[in-house]
Formats: C-alpha cells, structure tokens, sequence
C-alpha cells in the first residue's frame, strides 16, 4: 500500500483568476502564494500537451488549517473544449497526493490498473529553489490523479 497525504484538487477554469475570486470571496478561501506560471519542456512531458502554459493559483480550503488541502485552479493554453455541464458529470480536474517515493507510488498504480498520462517531471516551486517531482495517471476508470514529491 501506498503512504499518500492529500494536497490538492485540480479545477481548471476559462479565466482562473474570476473563478479564484470567487471561491475567495464566496467560500472564504485563502490565496496561497505564488502564482504558478508554468510552461516549458517538463511542463509539456507531464502534460502530454505539446506548447502547453499553464497559470493559476492555489486556494486555502476553509476549515482546514494553515496546513490543509489546496483547491488548484489554473487555465491552461491551449483550452480544450468543455462538455456540456450536468450534475452527474466530473467537472475536476485531478486529485493529487504527496508521496515518500514517487516511483514505487507511480509503479503501484500502473499495478492497480491505472494507466499514464504523461511521463514524471520535476519543476519549480516558483523561485523559492525548491521543485517538485510529479507525473499524471489515471485511476481504472480514467480519473486524473497526481503523485508529487517536493524536493
């Protein structure tokens, strides 16, 4: 079994910075610096999305402490079209989940039934020096999950 901590849901919006004001000043959510503004060859690795950019901010869900999930909502360029929304259809993006070993976690899931998304990249955490390692995966019925590991 895999040691896994929640982090963060992935919502990808049209405009991430209304849809990020919103849930800030409807549903008391906290900005939680910085800005992200990714783009670049791991970008596009990790993706599996050639020129791929990416921007947006992560949110403090209420209620959780200073130490809490996030709720991510980013843009990305380019956008691809949207279904039609009903209540029964998934609107998130992805879950992601911090592990210990992102290849043996990575590993596990493929075992599991899940399938790659794109391949395992690192980027950088802003310009705070640090980076994270994550990839995409899907679970068996094709839900977007990420494994990460800050370094």
């Amino acid at each position: 079994m895999i040691q896994a901590k929640y982090t963060h849901t992935n919502l990808i919006a049209v405009d991430w910075r209304t849809l990020a004001k919103f849930y800030i000043e409807v549903l008391d959510c906290e900005l939680v610096p910085p800005e992200r503004d990714l783009r670049g060859e791991p970008v596009e690795r990790g993706t599996a999305i050639p020129g791929v950019h990416l921007s947006g901010v992560h949110l403090r869900l209420p209620g959780v402490g200073s130490d809490g999930p996030t709720l991510e909502i980013f843009s990305y360029e380019p956008l691809a079209a949207a279904a039609a929304k009903k209540v029964n259809r998934p609107g998130f993006g992805h879950i992601a989940f911090a592990v210990e070993d992102i290849d043996a976690a990575r590993a596990e899931v493929l075992a599991h039934g899940g399938r790659a998304v794109g391949e395992l990249v690192k980027t950088p955490i802003g310009d705070t020096g640090h980076y994270y390692r994550w990839c995409y995966l899907t679970d068996p019925e094709g839900n977007i999950l990420e494994l990460q590991v800050k370094e």
